[in-house]
């Protein structure tokens, strides 16, 4: 039996039953308002679940939702999606960018781990969410899960073809 992935020191803390179905909602892309809608759960109680889960992953306190699904799908808590469509085409530099959201939560660290200058990144986001079609970066990091675009495979090729 291999041991799960993990993307922090401390091992991953599975995830109850309940965390389980709150968290299938944000890997499909929902806020915390629109899960309480569908669960009948109040919006404190899904609010405080998030922040289980984000605690559960070892995400900090400000980690933003593409960070939280993305490790939610890499720390195989919640089963990846299966692609609808086939994968565009990306440049190195957009699959580095795309890298730099799912792992990152700050524009600053986004633009550093993407390469590119701040005042840079909101076109070239821009541009990512044109090329795949997605309609924000949750549900941007969504589908790079469903076209196995954030594999540790893939983030080992990206790195090795950004450095050359």
């Amino acid at each position: 039996m291999t041991p799960p992935v993990t993307t922090a020191h401390a091992p991953i803390t599975p995830l109850t039953p309940t965390l389980q179905r709150v968290a299938r909602h944000l890997a499909n892309g929902l806020t915390p308002k629109e899960i309480a809608a569908q669960t009948g759960l109040s919006i404190v109680t899904v609010r405080q679940y998030v922040r289980d889960i984000r605690e559960s992953l070892h995400c900090p306190p400000r980690c933003k939702p593409p960070v939280i699904v993305h490790r939610l799908f890499a720390d195989q808590q919640v089963a990846p999606p299966t692609a609808d469509r086939p994968a565009p085409m990306l440049s190195l530099d957009e699959l580095l960018l795309l890298r730099a959201v799912a792992e990152h939560s700050d524009a600053r660290d986004i633009s550093v781990a993407a390469k590119l200058a701040p005042a840079d990144l909101r076109a070239a986001l821009d541009q990512l969410l044109t090329d795949t079609g997605a309609q924000d970066t949750t549900h941007l990091v969504i589908l790079a899960h469903g076209w196995n675009l954030l594999t540790v495979e893939q983030a080992h090729a990206t790195r090795s073809g950004a450095n050359q």
